[in-house]
């Protein structure tokens, strides 16, 4: 099937390539995934670290406090603010420091919603 022979090429590039000559810009599976997220009303929010980037899935209209509690439940109890930058901003300024310096890291509060795409630091204290 073309799905099996688009998962046995290694190379993003190439695969991109392949998807393109067959008048596709997603796999299947990835079609699946982003409808599957629609239909339970999921998003994805990211962590950043030195040494780590991480997703992790929460339900639409979550607070930022809530967010936090899917890491770690001290996060929810001690929350104190999020540091919010969306990752087409991150990648555009490539990286939180320039991107700071352009004003788009934003302080968010315990009602925040969380957005799609969001890059959060939460601030907290227990």
């Amino acid at each position: 099937s073309i799905e099996e022979e688009i998962s046995q090429i290694a190379n993003q590039e190439e695969q991109d390539f392949f998807l393109k000559e067959l008048g596709l810009n997603r796999t299947g599976l990835d079609r699946l995934i982003i409808e599957g997220y629609k239909l339970l009303d999921l998003l994805t929010f990211f962590t950043v670290g030195p040494k780590e980037a991480r997703a992790w899935t929460i339900r639409s209209g979550t607070t930022a406090p809530k967010a936090g509690s899917v890491i770690h439940t001290d996060f929810e109890k001690g929350f104190i603010r999020a540091e919010v930058i969306h990752c087409r901003e991150y990648l555009e300024f490539l990286g939180e420091q320039r991107a700071k310096e352009e004003g788009k890291l934003r302080s968010e509060g315990k009602e925040y919603l969380v957005e799609d795409g969001d890059i959060i630091k939460f601030l907290f204290n227990v």
